[in-house]
This record gives C-alpha cells, structure tokens and sequence, in this order.
C-alpha cells in the first residue's frame, strides 16, 4: 500500500509551527504510526532537511520502498528493498 507522509505534518501541531530538534524522537514515532511495516510510503511537504534525514533514517527497515517527492524533482527513490 502507498501511504503519503507530508513532514510538516508531523510537527505542525506546534505553538508556533516549527520542527525543533528537542521533538525529533517524537516527530520519528509519528512517522512510524503513519507509515506502518512494509509499505511504500512516499515522503513530502515542508520540513527541515535534518528532519527528512532521520525519518528516513528511522522508516529504513520498517517500509519496503521510500520515495521523495517534490514539485521541482518529481518522485526520487531513496530506498527500494522490493523483491519484484
């Protein structure tokens, strides 16, 4: 199954809206919750970099295939552990 991950939703429920480091553990269990095991998710939406980094980090092993998307890039593929 895809399973779209917007980043910024994972921190938007913040005062003043912004991703800080102190919340990086649980900005990773909420990615986690979304993404579930085994499936494609697809990683976009505003966020630091830093933040990209370790979701992607933290969905490795869990997804089967990760892929970024952008409105300037398209779709890249960061991790693709699919037998087929």
């Amino acid at each position: 199954m895809q399973i779209i991950l917007n980043v910024e939703d994972l921190y938007k429920e913040t005062e003043d809206s912004t991703a800080k480091l102190a919340d990086l553990d649980k900005y990773c269990k909420k990615a986690l919750q979304i993404a579930g095991e085994g499936n494609e998710i697809v990683i976009t939406g505003q966020g630091p970099i830093w933040l990209y980094l370790k979701v992607a980090h933290c969905l490795h092993g869990k997804v089967i295939k990760l892929t970024y998307r952008s409105p300037v890039t398209g779709d890249v593929t960061i991790f693709d552990h699919s037998p087929f």
